[in-house]
């Protein structure tokens, strides 16, 4: 809750006069944690006096220190954002000023102002977010996770222990906020429950190197183009037990708010192009989990701005808001069961585009994994996904490796509860029937798909392409064109039509 006045320093801040700018008062921005203060070029950050279970802005001291540790750890992925802090000062005549002599009372994380029209909520809101803008994410993620210091001292079951407390002590706190109490303590059982399920497995990770220094608030707002990429900022600097987390629970934040938006279809891009990059697929196990908290700690969230901010008169839209992340919360923790689908063809005939649409209508939060042969063998070429491979990328022992490693993938996410889209050729039974065994080992429901388009409309489609991790050629389509493939008994879909239709019948083959 709020400790200290700071209504003189947020007055100062106000006028455009603190800036040494002309003009009406400045734009500003307000959260339950943070002022934030807008000028033509630049951003000021003020912190508020507040004291939280997972968080103390209640010094000035305390609030300095915070903003020091804000600027160094987001220069890790935005370097050219932040520039600094700012002491706000008070003159020997009792005014205010950030420039010159005087005590300080206060402090500001400086930052270059962006084009808030480029913030990922705001493109999300105007649905400018493509396929492409959430792969070029997801590898922005794996690098600030690659480059991550490890951090074997936090995380695992103890540090998701504590979160859950955390969250049950704020529930707790601002129980006024619209929830149902019965929903919160269902919530708070059933993480403690899944906690104990997977502690083990967590210990593990730790052990592994998967808890790292990592971004800690990963969701929309916090996500901008700048300098024409993804650009990550805004990482939590006021609590180590919020960002020295698994890595894994530093994504679920992004995943979360996509499906909260109803994009799942671009949280299971993005989390795919991120496993891809990563090969964690194993870690999905702690994934509904990781989810929930997620969920749980938006509704709380909510709730605590409910009493903390002047809404205007939002209140019941912020206690909405609190339910609607609770009952996320509470599905995460039951998810659907896992199935197969293996989605075969030539070259261009579709199969990897109603894979990736059919990934997120099936089984748990965001969708199946998509395991797709073409990125399998770029990764065991130990190339990077859009490289070019020469030849010996597609001799027969490469391919042969290349279907081994696509169904111990499908095994990995299987094994950790979640539904797999098999995406491959498929030319020969022997591939199709491995990929079948796979879910019969795992108990799983099959279904395979066969899709098909006449010789120059796959050409056409494969010239079209860009971007994309397939290798192949329109001479690629036309040797396949001649392959052998053996008594065929998937569904054949023609996907020569709209992607519309092929999506549609694709989905009527999954229907129960």
């Amino acid at each position: 809750m709020i400790v200290e006045d700071q209504s003189e320093v947020i007055k100062f801040l106000s006028g455009a006069r603190a800036f040494g700018i002309g003009g009406d008062d400045v734009a500003r921005i307000e959260t339950h944690i943070s002022i934030i203060f807008l000028t033509n070029d630049r951003v000021f950050k003020l912190k508020r006096a507040v004291k939280f279970p997972y968080l103390d802005f209640s010094t000035a001291d305390r609030r300095r220190a915070a903003c020091e540790a804000e600027v160094a750890i987001n220069r890790r992925t935005a370097p050219g954002l932040y520039r600094g802090i700012v002491a706000i000062k008070r003159a020997s005549d009792g005014s205010l000023h950030l420039q010159g002599d005087g005590e300080p009372v206060d402090w500001l994380v400086e930052m270059a102002r962006f084009d808030e029209d480029t913030l990922f909520d705001h493109l999300a809101q105007r649905g400018e977010l493509d396929r492409h803008d959430m792969e070029n994410l997801a590898e922005a993620i794996a690098r600030l996770h690659g480059m991550a210091a490890k951090r074997a001292d936090h995380g695992g079951r103890s540090g998701m222990a504590a979160i859950i407390d955390g969250n049950a002590e704020t529930f707790d706190e601002f129980a006024e906020g619209g929830l149902d109490p019965a929903e919160v303590d269902r919530l708070n059982g059933e993480c403690r429950r899944l906690l104990d399920d997977m502690a083990r497995f967590l210990e593990a990770r730790r052990a592994a190197g998967f808890v790292r220094h990592c971004h800690g608030d990963l969701h929309l707002r916090n996500i901008c183009m700048y300098g024409g990429e993804p650009t990550l900022f805004d990482a939590i600097e006021f609590n180590e037990t919020l960002s020295n987390i698994d890595v894994l629970y530093d994504l679920a934040f992004l995943l979360m708010d996509l499906d909260h938006r109803d994009l799942r279809r671009l949280a299971n891009i993005v989390l795919n192009r991120y496993l891809d990059i990563t090969a964690d697929t194993g870690g999905l196990k702690a994934m509904p989990l990781f989810l929930a908290i997620r969920a749980a700690i938006r509704s709380h969230v909510n709730a605590a701005m409910t009493a903390t901010l002047d809404d205007g008169g939002d209140g019941e839209g912020r206690r909405q808001e609190a339910r609607s992340y609770l009952s996320m919360a509470l599905a995460y923790i039951s998810p659907p069961p896992a199935r197969v689908v293996a989605v075969g063809g030539l070259s261009g005939s579709g199969k990897s585009r109603l894979g990736r649409e059919l990934a997120p209508c099936m089984g748990a939060p965001p969708g199946a994994r998509l395991a797709r042969s073409d990125v399998l063998r770029k990764r065991l070429a130990g190339v990077p996904l859009l490289a070019r491979l020469g030849a010996e990328g597609y001799s027969e022992e490469m391919t042969e490796r290349t279907y081994r490693e696509l169904y111990e993938e499908a095994r990995t996410a299987l094994d950790a509860g979640y539904s797999v889209v098999a995406d491959a050729v498929f030319a020969k039974l022997e591939q199709r029937q491995a990929i079948e065994a796979v879910a019969a080992e795992a108990r799983v429901p099959f279904q395979g798909i066969w899709l098909e388009a006449p010789r120059e409309i796959m050409e056409q489609r494969i010239r079209d392409r860009r971007q994309n991790v397939s290798d192949a050629t329109a001479e690629v389509v036309r040797q396949q064109l001649a392959y052998d493939l053996g008594p065929l008994t998937w569904p054949r879909i023609d996907s020569s039509g709209p992607r519309e239709d092929t999506l549609s019948q694709g989905l009527r083959l999954l229907a129960p």
